[in-house]
């Protein structure tokens, strides 16, 4: 399935801070922790907690907040079926980095083990 641009435009100028909440309830729910979420956040992104805290009370664009961030170099090995989007497929960047932080947060909360979802290599 392609996304529209009204689709990225949408992923955008969402906040992180809007999403947030729902990555801690779907992994807690899950009986995964905070911490074990913030561990996956850092590996993409390169954000500690403190950063992390810091781009939630900003209330920061997914653009803002993939723009400031450092992206894992083993993110192009996550791969599969997000939100009915197959991530390889997808061609916007921004919209890929978001998929790949909603693959991880989905991956977590299935119970996949920590050194499967922290792609070494």
């Amino acid at each position: 399935m392609k996304t529209t641009p009204e689709h990225n435009e949408r992923i955008s100028k969402m906040t992180f801070a809007s999403v947030y909440p729902h990555y801690v309830a779907k992994v807690e729910k899950n009986g995964r922790t905070i911490d074990e979420l913030h561990q996956v956040i850092e590996w993409l992104t390169g954000f500690d907690k403190d950063k992390l805290d810091a781009l939630i009370n900003e209330k920061v664009t997914f653009q803002t907040f993939f723009q400031k961030a450092n992206i894992h170099p083993n993110a192009h090995l996550i791969k599969g079926v997000i939100c009915g989007y197959r991530i390889e497929e997808l061609e916007n960047p921004l919209t890929k980095q978001v998929r790949f932080l909603d693959k991880l947060v989905d991956e977590l909360a299935k119970g996949r083990k920590m050194e499967k979802i922290l792609r070494e290599g």
